[in-house]
């Protein structure tokens, strides 16, 4: 057992860690909020100028919300108690539920809706018939309403709870800001370790669709079809295929970066639900205080790297992304522009047409002179000038020489 008597406030970070730390939160949360407030816009533009299938849009859309709620609901809690006033501060017992609720919350709706997205496209490319069933605001729905099952427990489970001296009521410090309660210690336990367990199966499932998927596009294509129907056909499965390569390059890299940013913090998770609180040690203690903002780091960094990695995998969304920044982004509908193309395809062939067309004229009047044969005249005059096609140029001996007359016998 701790000594109840100790000053825990030599635990806390030094004043040049602390304001390292106030740093990179603060540069972590703007660049958080600035990157998935773009991709919200960037997303909706795209999917309104037929770049982007509604269903693609909506998941991007749910997973750039439930980052935003994660910075800005845990970032500037964050800063204050864990890292500024993490052994000092006071809390009220219903601020510390409530936050500890929507925090695990959208947490983890970050992480369900990373598999609902994963599901989605495994059903699109390896089982398109059943994708046609599937309904993405109702799969949207659902991820949310499990993150929110996950984040319950923690309503009863956690609250304000600090060590109290023998002879007062009240705790002079508070062991952290927010933590489990003693008289719950149970179901907090329980909640942490199924949480955990979530995240795995989260990690194992997506891994699992995107092997499949990506057997799939390996697989040849089918017979070719002859024609111009056969060509274009094979021409738009090419674009698909290209298409469904970006998804799945995608969501390799939001798995990789899940698995390295939220490993630390489900570490420290669970050392807070592995030893009860009575029974930690110095050591103990020391290591968890440590570990804490480098963990808290990581997490928050995931939330900056979902559009990174759209940028990465879509060359259309990173086209669109940096003109947003630009503050000049200008989409034409997909539609209009490939209607424009062919109009100026078809009226490139039109321009070159007759001049095909006099030129074959052209050849065709010589062919056809030349394969004329000759008269009885022209045989007995075969040298008589004035006969000769007009088609055809003076030889060079006939050049400044008067021209001849004709032959009277």
């Amino acid at each position: 057992m701790i000594n109840v008597q100790r000053d825990w406030k030599e635990l806390e970070p030094s004043h040049e860690v602390k304001i390292f730390l106030t740093v990179l939160y603060s540069l972590i949360l703007v660049l958080g909020i600035l990157g998935n407030s773009i991709t919200i816009h960037v997303s909706q533009r795209l999917q309104r100028s037929g770049y982007l299938q509604k269903s693609v849009t909506d998941h991007m859309l749910s997973l750039a919300c439930s980052d935003l709620l994660v910075l800005l609901i845990g970032m500037p809690v964050e800063l204050y108690s864990a890292i500024w006033f993490p052994f000092s501060s006071s809390s009220g017992d219903a601020a510390c539920r409530i936050y500890s609720f929507l925090f695990e919350a959208c947490s983890y709706a970050t992480v369900l809706n990373i598999a609902s997205l994963s599901f989605e496209r495994y059903l699109a490319i390896c089982h398109p018939f059943r994708y046609k069933a599937v309904r993405t605001t109702k799969l949207l729905l659902s991820a949310w309403i499990c993150s929110a099952l996950v984040a319950l427990p923690l309503l009863v489970a956690t609250g304000t709870e600090g060590v109290i001296p023998e002879g007062r009521r009240t705790p002079v410090q508070n062991l952290t800001f927010c933590t489990n309660l003693s008289q719950h210690w149970v179901m907090y336990r329980t909640s942490i370790f199924t949480a955990f367990a979530l995240y795995l199966l989260v990690l194992g499932g997506v891994a699992f669709m995107c092997r499949a998927m990506i057997a799939v596009l390996r697989a040849p294509m089918g017979p070719n079809k002859s024609g111009a129907n056969g060509a274009g056909a094979k021409h738009e499965s090419a674009r698909l295929k290209a298409s469904r390569k970006q998804t799945i390059l995608f969501l390799v890299l939001i798995v990789c970066a899940l698995l390295v940013c939220w490993m630390p913090n489900q570490i420290r998770r669970l050392m807070t639900a592995a030893v009860p609180k009575s029974a930690w040690t110095v050591s103990y203690l020391r290591s968890y205080v440590k570990l804490h903002p480098v963990a808290d780091s990581f997490f928050y960094l995931s939330s900056v790297l979902n559009p990174l990695l759209y940028n990465l995998s879509s060359r259309q969304f990173r086209s669109a992304f940096l003109q947003t920044l630009l503050c000049r982004l200008s989409l034409q509908h997909v539609n209009r522009r490939t209607l424009e193309s062919s109009q100026a395809t078809k009226s490139s062939r039109n321009t070159f047409r007759p001049l095909l067309r006099r030129s074959l004229d052209r050849i065709r009047m010589v062919t056809s002179d030349r394969s004329t044969p000759p008269s009885s005249a022209e045989r007995q005059n075969p040298q008589n000038p004035t006969d000769r096609p007009l088609t055809s140029e003076p030889q060079e001996d006939e050049i400044n020489q008067p021209t001849a007359l004709p032959n009277t016998n």
